[in-house]
């Protein structure tokens, strides 16, 4: 058969056609795989950013707590707790209890953000309304009377932003509360 023949035939145009198919395939395919790699590499990155932080604000809550010589106790969600003065008759704090605390917010270094003194006392369900899910977490290690030292790491506080106002982005914050009442919540 001559070149011109077998350039013209269905077969040669059918073997292009299919090698055209299947390089675009395994372009697509490289281009996929390349960007599941750099999903993956980013998220890998954000990964060890927040290991990272958690690491730092852990080793500044460890030098709060030996500075301070306070029998901290370490929960594994990251709170830490001291209850300075134990309740003798309160009840064990649950989800959906209404609570009131006097408190003062401080952070790390002494500067005192927010207290029950200039704002009022606070009075919320546990578990439900807007207050930092570190108290929520910390209230179920205490008795209604408590007066308590909560440690809370940035990610169960103001996290990353702060609180706009008075807490600074990325903060450890501290709760200075005294569990003033407790009480269920009524049955519907």
């Amino acid at each position: 058969m001559s070149t011109k023949l077998i350039l013209n035939t269905p077969i040669f145009f059918g073997l292009i056609l299919l090698f055209a198919l299947f390089t675009s395939c395994n372009s697509n395919k490289n281009q996929d795989e390349a960007k599941s790699f750099n999903k993956q590499q980013v998220k890998n990155q954000f990964i060890k950013a927040n290991q990272q932080v958690v690491a730092k604000e852990n080793d500044e809550m460890d030098y709060y707590q030996k500075s301070h010589k306070m029998p901290f106790v370490k929960t594994t969600s990251g709170i830490r707790y001291y209850v300075y003065k134990p309740s003798l008759k309160g009840d064990s704090i649950k989800n959906d209890d209404i609570i009131q605390i006097n408190y003062t917010v401080s952070l790390l270094n002494g500067t005192e953000c927010y207290s029950s003194k200039t704002d009022g006392i606070k009075q919320f369900v546990v578990g439900m309304e807007h207050i930092e899910d570190g108290v929520h977490k910390a209230l179920l290690y205490l008795k209604s009377g408590d007066k308590a030292l909560i440690l809370i790491p940035s990610h169960l506080a103001h996290g990353l932003l702060g609180d706009s106002k008075k807490i600074p982005p990325m903060s450890p914050i501290i709760y200075d509360l005294e569990i003033i009442s407790s009480q269920k919540q009524p049955q519907n």
